[in-house]
Formats: structure tokens, sequence, C-alpha cells
């Protein structure tokens, strides 16, 4: 990895920069007010506070290390219980029929207070959370504290919308304009880091809202209604389905974990058997999944391609000789589709998706006739094997063979996607 590599991956996005220190300096402001001013309503503070510590101590301490560039499996919220209890403290206007004044400030101090403390463990262990993660929590819950407390404590709310079913619903409109201001932060971060399409990233972390997200913000409501009625001791009544749900889902993702790592290790037999270089697919893998990214790819539709990519010569196996380097991009067409076909067949003995399988047969097929999942894994395949080997300028050397071939090998918004991919990061060799 060259110099300018490594200053670049170092060099963290103005945006990124932004956020983190707003989110810093609103903490740092708020901390500071609490200690100045003291604490209204002190044991609700404490009970709120307990609660969101408790739910950071029990998060996935790995769920946020996945990273979106690389495409491992990530859960969108590791800490529900920690989530739902910063909002309810945010959303919280009474407490057993009793006003509460604590207001915009103590909700940030108490929750940002708690997710340093339910941090520290996790920092030893060296699985803290991400600060992106971080900053998006205590931004989202000043969010949802600006929209309710000041309304509520000035006595506007009562006026405009009273206490019957339109203030149930005035909180659902809160938890839906929380949930939205947090997709469009996290979607901005992933952009800023990575230059991919605003669209599908605010996309996908919608979809991701319908599931875990969904459920903290119906728990955050409920959770301040019915301490607003029966107090404090509806807390951990309400702790309880957001515990079970954690469980669920760390159990989903560590089988989702688990599958991924099954099928890289199945991608590696090539590798092992001496069919293709070392670190092949993994790299095929990490371009395929970037270019659709920059293509606008989401969702299911992510995972085939890199399943699809990790699996793509897997059909060199069949063979008696190997071919030299692995290079099945200079074979005859009729030759490439012929391994292409007995590598879906593997695919779809292994039970992963029918549509990995597909790509993986019709990786080989005239771009035209193929799905873009499949022209792009054809193109990243290509420019690996072609740069591989090259010296310093195999990349370019690559792309430029890429052009050529557009419009007869391969899709030309593909190679120019791939060459905006590489540029981002800088053209390295493959396998560097």
């Amino acid at each position: 990895m060259t110099r300018r590599q490594t200053a670049r991956q170092l060099r963290v996005p103005l945006t990124v920069r932004a956020v983190h220190a707003g989110a810093a300096l609103l903490a740092a402001g708020a901390l500071a007010h609490v200690l100045w001013s003291g604490l209204h309503e002190r044991g609700v503070a404490l009970a709120f506070g307990a609660l969101v510590l408790v739910g950071e101590l029990a998060r996935r301490s790995d769920a946020t290390r996945g990273d979106d560039r690389g495409g491992a499996v990530r859960e969108r919220e590791p800490a529900p219980l920690g989530a739902a209890g910063a909002l309810a403290y945010a959303l919280l206007g009474e407490n057993a029929g009793h006003a509460t004044h604590h207001g915009v400030l103590q909700v940030v101090a108490v929750a940002a207070a708690a997710f340093l403390a339910g941090a520290v463990p996790h920092l030893a262990r060296g699985r803290a959370p991400t600060l992106d993660h971080m900053a998006r929590r205590v931004l989202t819950i000043a969010f949802a504290a600006v929209l309710f407390q000041p309304l509520y404590n000035s006595g506007k709310s009562a006026e405009l919308i009273g206490h019957g079913p339109y203030y149930a619903l005035w909180l659902v409109v809160i938890v839906a304009l929380t949930g939205l201001c947090d997709a469009v932060l996290a979607a901005a971060l992933v952009r800023a880091r990575t230059r991919w399409p605003f669209g599908p990233l605010l996309r996908d972390e919608l979809r991701a809202k319908r599931g875990i997200g969904s459920a903290v913000g119906a728990s955050g409501a409920v959770m301040a209604l019915a301490v607003a009625v029966a107090g404090l001791w509806a807390l951990p009544l309400f702790c309880l389905p957001l515990l079970l749900t954690q469980l669920s889902f760390s159990r989903y993702a560590a089988v989702r974990t688990t599958y991924r790592q099954t099928i890289t290790s199945l991608a590696r037999a090539t590798e092992i058997a001496g069919y293709t270089p070392q670190g092949h697919a993994r790299r095929v893998a990490a371009l395929s999944r970037a270019v659709g990214h920059d293509l606008g790819l989401s969702g299911a539709d992510l995972v085939v391609l890199e399943y699809a990519a990790l699996m793509h010569d897997i059909g060199q196996l069949s063979l008696v000789d190997p071919v030299r380097h692995g290079a099945t991009a200079d074979l005859p067409a009729v030759e490439q589709r012929r391994i292409a076909l007995l590598g879906g067949a593997v695919v779809r003995q292994t039970g992963v998706p029918a549509d990995v399988a597909v790509v993986v047969e019709r990786q080989a097929d005239p771009y035209r006739d193929q799905p873009l999942t499949a022209r792009i894994v054809r193109a990243a395949n290509a420019y690996d094997e072609m740069a591989r080997g090259e010296g310093p300028g195999g990349p370019l050397a690559a792309l430029e063979r890429l052009r050529l071939a557009t419009g007869r090998d391969y899709q030309p918004e593909v190679v120019e996607s791939l060459a905006r991919v590489l540029s981002r990061g800088g053209l390295a060799p493959a396998g560097g």
C-alpha cells in the first residue's frame, strides 16, 4: 500500500468531522449545564440513566464493527434497550401523573453520560462502539428532545394537542421523524466516507428501520406513556420484551455471520487447491460490492452480488489442469461458459440462494444477456486478473483494456463505475 493510499484512508471527510464535532460539543455543553445547575427530578434521571447504561452494557460488542465498505453483516441497532430508554426519556412529560421539567440539555446529558459509561467495558476489550454510531445516537436523541420538551414544558402541547389519542399520535410522529433523522445521518456518514450514491444508502437505512428500528421507536414511546401513568415501576416491565428482542437479533446476526464465513471458506477452496491466487475471491468481492453500491444496488442485491463474487471461480475445481494464474478471462468464451455452468451447479448444492447460482452461471454470458450483478462480477474479476503482476502500471493498463472491450465484453457503465471506485481508493495493484 502506498503512502498516498494510507494518507487517503486516514483522512476523515469534512462531513464526518462536522458530525463528530457537533455531537461532542452538544454532549459537553449539556454535561456542563447539568453539572452547573444540577439534576431536575434526580430519581427519574437516575432511573433512565441506569436503563440506558444497562442497554449499552448488554450491547452486541461486535455489532458495530462491521464495515459497509467491506460487506460484513452488520446489526443496525446493537443496543436497542439503551436506544429505547434514551428515546423514552426524551419523550417523557410526566411521572405517575406529575409533570417533569428536565428539558433538552438534561436529556442529552443523561443519555451521553450513560452512553460513555456503557462504552468503557467494551473499550477495555477493544470493541468500543464506533464514533459514527455514538455521534448519531447523541444527535438523534437531542433531535427528539427538541421536538418534545420545549412544547411540553411550555404548555403549548396541552393547548394544541391535549392528553388524549392525539397526544399519542404526536409521540408517534416524533418517533417517525427521529427515525428519519437517524437514517439521514447514517446515510450521510457512509456517503462521506465512500462517495456512494446517497439515495440507495438512505433507502437501505429506512428499510432497516422497519425491523429493530420500529421496535425501538415504539418501545420508547410506550415506555414514556407508561411511566407518565404508572411511574418508574413501568420501566422494568417494558425492558423484558426489548431484552428478548435483543437476544433474538444477536442470535440471528451470529447465524448470518457464520453463514458468510462458511461461504468465504468455501470460496477459498480454489485458492487452497492452487487454482486461483491468494486473496483473488476476496478482492473481487470487495470490488464488486463497491461497484454495486456506486451503481445504486442495495439490500438483497448487494448480498447476492457479494456471495456470487466470492464463489465465482468455484467451477475451476472441475478442471484437470489449472488455468495459468487462474485467469479465466483469457480463455475462449466456450470454456469460460463451461466453467461458469459447473460453478453454478456446485453453488446450487451448497444451500446458497438460487440467485447467487444464477450470477455464477451467467458471468461468462454475453454482457447484454446478463443481469447487472453478473456484469459487475465479470468486470471486477477481469480487472483483478489483468492488473495482477503488471507492476505499478497494472491497474491503469487493466482499466484501459476493459474500456477497449466495452460494448463487446463489458458494460460501459460498469467499467466506468469500477474506475470511479478505484480512483477513490487509489489504483492499487491487484493483490497489493
